[in-house]
């Protein structure tokens, strides 16, 4: 019975009528300096991709700051609520759903799971700045119909040590928005989130460590992800809600399956087998399943003529093998 009312309701939430399989089969469109063109919407639309995630950024100086610095003329236009805007209605003129999913950049990179305060003061400067800056982008999904809403991304510190405020956030943004919300959790994160009951989805960046092979087969990723997927199962059926990867996706070089979540900009070690095998891997371990409502790719550049490509080794799947794997799985599902 609880099988059951867990694939009842992704069919509800995702306002399906007997289709049993449809996914959230989306991608992370990173923000442009420039507006969003129809010739732009067709290289998602190309790849079976039903929506799209628009990331408006938020940026704060240092790791001690508690101010988020959002919607200012020194930004790129994506980045921005009329960039924002911009996207959601061309995406939604195309047919395609969006979650709006504001994010936090931190000065140089720094991961914003370590976003800490050290001072009850500033921990309320803090909240009183992300509210102001997450009910904006709230305000701006209502007024566009967005589909979805994440109500924040891989923000550990800030929830463990804050979890109240979380909870009447989200009471605050269901005030003004009114579709379906998720909080994207860092893959080591999310089983100690909270407020899970309070969500529609339970959303996790899936940056999984899996392998430690240069360049581990279907086989051996597959394998890899068994552990995990036991206990997001598990989750999904405690809290009675489906999951949903609010980021997945792998670099195109050695070792991608090793440390998922690593950054680095150097250009040697492009491995597009390796990328190619993660990427089906985890299409064959989690979309057949019906607690799964599908997730968006990290990461899809605008500009898709110039992205990736084979001498790349950074995330984007674009004009590489991946690609036609997401391709192909999207069109089956």
């Amino acid at each position: 019975m609880q099988k059951l009312g867990l694939l009842f309701l992704i069919l509800l939430q995702l306002g399906c009528s007997g289709q049993a399989m449809e996914k959230f089969n989306g991608v992370s469109f990173v923000a442009s300096r420039e507006k969003v063109a129809q010739e732009h919407v067709n290289a998602v639309r190309d790849i079976n991709a039903k929506c799209a995630a628009v990331m408006p950024f938020g940026f704060i100086r240092g790791m001690d700051s508690p101010e988020i610095i959002f919607d200012t003329s020194r930004q790129w236009f994506g980045e921005t609520r009329t960039g924002a805007r911009q996207y959601i209605d061309i995406l939604h003129e195309n047919g395609m759903k969006v979650m709006v999913k504001p994010q936090i950049w931190i000065s140089r990179g720094a991961f914003t799971g370590n976003l800490k305060m050290e001072s009850e003061e500033d921990w309320r400067a803090l909240e009183a700045s992300y509210s102001k800056f997450i009910l904006a982008y709230a305000t701006l999904a209502q007024g566009t119909n967005a589909d979805a809403f994440c109500i924040g991304t891989e923000l550990g510190q800030f929830v463990a040590h804050r979890p109240g405020y979380w909870t009447e956030l989200i009471k605050n943004i269901r005030s003004v928005y009114k579709g379906k919300l998720t909080y994207a959790a860092n893959w080591d994160e999310y089983k100690n989130t909270p407020f899970w009951e309070d969500l529609d989805f339970i959303g996790i960046d899936a940056y999984f460590p899996l392998s430690d092979e240069k360049t581990p087969t279907v086989e051996q990723l597959r394998e890899g992800w068994q552990p995990h997927k036991e206990k997001i199962k598990s989750l999904s059926m405690a809290k009675n809600k489906p999951i949903i990867f609010t980021e997945y996706g792998y670099r195109s070089n050695n070792y991608t399956a090793k440390k998922p979540w690593l950054v680095d900009h150097s250009k040697d070690d492009v491995n597009l087998e390796a990328q190619t095998n993660a990427t089906k891997a985890i299409f064959e371990e989690f979309w057949n399943e019906d607690w799964f409502a599908g997730g968006f790719v990290w990461k899809w550049f605008v500009d898709h003529e110039n992205a990736g490509g084979i001498n790349d080794n950074r995330f984007t799947p674009q004009n590489k093998p991946a690609q036609e794997v997401i391709k192909y799985f999207y069109k089956m599902y």
